[in-house]
């Protein structure tokens, strides 16, 4: 009995001193936990401080941006981020880096300016693609950049063709109304905007898709696998897209026909002629269903669906030229 009665003793003070280890271990594991989380608030709010200090451009909460507080921040910027100024002049430009989220047209309303300016002052050929991190200069007022095409073009004229004030634009350029210009030289032209065909390229929004029910990629514009030959890479100069025979294909955007037959490589096809130097093209189809020509508009059936020349399967090739070459559907419809 004294023997079973000292192993109960034992036992309870083992008992007693696991209980104070694990006292022990939960007390340092919260004291740990609480280090941890201590730190890692003190990092992340160090963090936001330096993400909003000025890193993600000029931030402001007010619906026109002062210059002053654009100069408050201005050594956050890389040495090209400055204000430009032209002497005497109303113009002056500002640069703004781009953060992320950031659209030109909720940009342009930041800053007072219309989308046309930021696109036209930054040379973009697709507000799809601009960067974050990338700098762009915003002009102190409405307008867009305007490169002389002729010899002989003056700022009247100018300005009458895009029928804005002939005197402001002198003004802005330090350029007499009358002054023959030369060639290439490029003026501001306040309040002027882009034509609609511009602007619906670099947005994006110029083709609409030829198909109008489900489909999918099977590939897209640029480099690719051979899919007759994997040990080899070609250039594919357009967009397939894959669905089943038969399917509708509709003209991308208004149009002639300018060719329609057949071919070993494309099969069945058409070109299609528009505006602004454009020309699309529908390939592989079962049949078509225009003839050189014919004007069509983006209701008019091309043809359908199909797997004649060199194909794998039943799909729509489509591709779009301008001026000759071909360029990205992608970044051209909507």
């Amino acid at each position: 009995m004294k023997e079973i009665e000292k192993y109960t003793d034992i036992c309870y003070t083992k008992g007693l001193i696991m209980k104070s280890y694990l006292k022990l271990g939960i007390t340092c594991a919260s004291a740990v936990l609480g280090v941890a989380a201590f730190v890692t608030g003190i990092t992340l709010g160090l963090l936001h401080f330096k993400n909003t200090a000025g890193r993600g451009g000029f931030d402001s909460q007010t619906s026109t941006p002062l210059v002053e507080s654009y100069l408050a921040e201005s050594e956050n910027l890389a040495p090209e981020a400055d204000i430009y100024s032209e002497e005497d002049s109303e113009l002056s430009y500002i640069s703004y880096r781009i953060k992320k989220g950031d659209m030109i047209g909720f940009i342009a309303e930041e800053f007072g300016v219309t989308q046309d300016t930021i696109i036209s002052v930054n040379n973009i050929h697709s507000s799809r693609l601009i960067q974050i991190g990338q700098y762009i200069k915003i002009p102190s007022m409405p307008g867009i950049l305007y490169t002389v095409k002729n010899d002989g073009e003056t700022v009247s004229t100018i300005a009458e063709k895009y029928q804005v004030d002939a005197e402001k634009c002198s003004r802005v350029n330090s350029i007499p109304l009358a002054e023959p210009l030369t060639a290439g030289k490029s003026l501001f032209v306040p309040h002027a905007e882009l034509d609609w065909v511009t602007r619906q390229e670099i947005n994006g929004d110029l083709f609409i898709k030829p198909l109008r029910s489900r489909f999918y990629y099977t590939s897209y514009f640029g480099w690719r696998v051979n899919p007759f030959d994997s040990s080899k890479r070609t250039y594919h100069n357009g967009i397939d897209m894959a669905c089943p025979k038969g399917t509708s294909i509709y003209a991308a955007l208004p149009g002639k026909v300018v060719q329609a037959g057949y071919s070993n490589v494309y099969g069945n096809y058409a070109i299609v002629a528009h505006h602004s130097g454009y020309k699309t093209l529908y390939g592989h189809m079962s049949e078509t269903l225009v003839s050189a020509g014919m004007y069509v508009d983006t209701n008019t059936r091309i043809g359908k669906v199909g797997n004649t020349g060199m194909s794998t399967g039943p799909h729509l090739h489509f591709t779009v030229y301008k001026n000759g070459r071909p360029v990205n559907p992608a970044y051209l419809w909507k």
